[in-house]
């Protein structure tokens, strides 16, 4: 394979653009060939960052080149690779991803959810320039998915487990008036839910909140637990469950606000608001006590994004 290579020439006395070129080469995840040289793997992407790299130096009054290079041989390809290894940046993600898990137990979930964000934000930063991803890579996002998984208990011990099976289509008509039950404490699958029921498919419903699911009563509809009327289903979230059950998988918005609802609940995909979405509804719930007002305010958080994603996709 063959790599770009940027040569960088500064004045001496040239200190802020010599800064300036080397945070955006730090920022690009170039490695350093030897003072001065700095490789990417070659792409059209990578070809116009370093173009403006080397322009940063030109108006900084040195000079900068691109050039495309290849190893002679197979050693010195990998050689070259092994410039861009991330195992210290992911052993430093790790080792805070471990401190936090030990942690645990003297956080609630909000904090363990406020803690966790800088972490996935980090993680998040060295896979972008990690080009030639590897057992470093598997590991911590191994890690991750476990402290989300424990954080997630936290956040709703009741978690539903998915069942195997088809989804009927239903008919609004059928579920208007009705009483709405769920695990009280809502988290996202919970309040993203609540909100679709109350903005398309039964804007009277009365949603109960449940201490235990055992409570919720045979002529109630019960949603995102064991044995709930909606809840996950296959790899669809209750969210996901509830769009497919009433038609509303077609409408692209909505389909948008559920895979941010599934990246939230299970993780998956990756979605980009994702991690300031969760820390927003994380603070909410931390704040609130009641949930019923914890609901109300969750609500006007999804109708922004559902405004958002509404434009996006137009």
């Amino acid at each position: 394979m063959s790599f770009l290579t940027l040569f960088v020439s500064l004045p001496t006395k040239a200190s802020t653009g010599r800064m300036r070129v080397w945070r955006s080469v730090k920022a690009l995840g170039c490695a350093t060939l030897r003072d001065g040289v700095y490789l990417l793997p070659d792409s059209t992407d990578n070809a116009a960052s370093l173009d403006e790299v080397a322009t940063q130096a030109v108006e900084a009054g040195g000079c900068g080149e691109v050039y495309r290079l290849s190893g002679c041989d197979e050693a010195q390809e990998a050689a070259i690779r092994a410039l861009f290894d991330r195992g210290e940046e992911y052993a430093s993600v790790a080792e805070e991803i471990k401190a936090l898990g030990r942690n645990m137990a003297s956080l609630d979930g909000a904090d363990a959810v406020r803690k966790l964000q800088p972490l996935l934000r980090r993680f998040e930063q060295v896979t972008r320039i990690d080009f030639f991803p590897g057992e470093a890579q598997r590991q911590t996002s191994s890690l991750l998915d476990e402290l989300r998984d424990a954080i997630t208990v936290r956040m709703s011990p009741d978690e539903p487990t998915a069942r195997h099976a088809d989804i009927p289509r239903l008919n609004h008509a059928d579920y208007r008036g009705r009483t709405w039950a769920t695990r009280a404490r809502p988290w996202v699958d919970r309040l993203a839910s609540a909100w679709l029921i109350r903005r398309f498919i039964d804007p009277s419903a009365h949603i109960v909140w449940l201490a235990s699911p055992a409570e919720c009563r045979k002529d109630w509809l019960g949603f995102d637990f064991d044995g709930a009327a909606f809840s996950h289903v296959g790899t669809k979230v209750t969210f996901e469950t509830l769009l497919a059950s009433f038609g509303f998988d077609s409408a692209p918005a909505l389909v948008r606000l559920g895979e941010l609802v599934h990246c939230l609940d299970v993780g998956g995909l990756p979605v980009a608001e994702a991690l300031g979405i969760e820390s927003l509804l994380a603070g909410l719930r931390a704040s609130e006590p009641d949930d019923d007002v914890l609901l109300a305010r969750a609500c006007e958080v999804f109708d922004w994004l559902l405004k958002s994603y509404e434009d996006k996709t137009r």
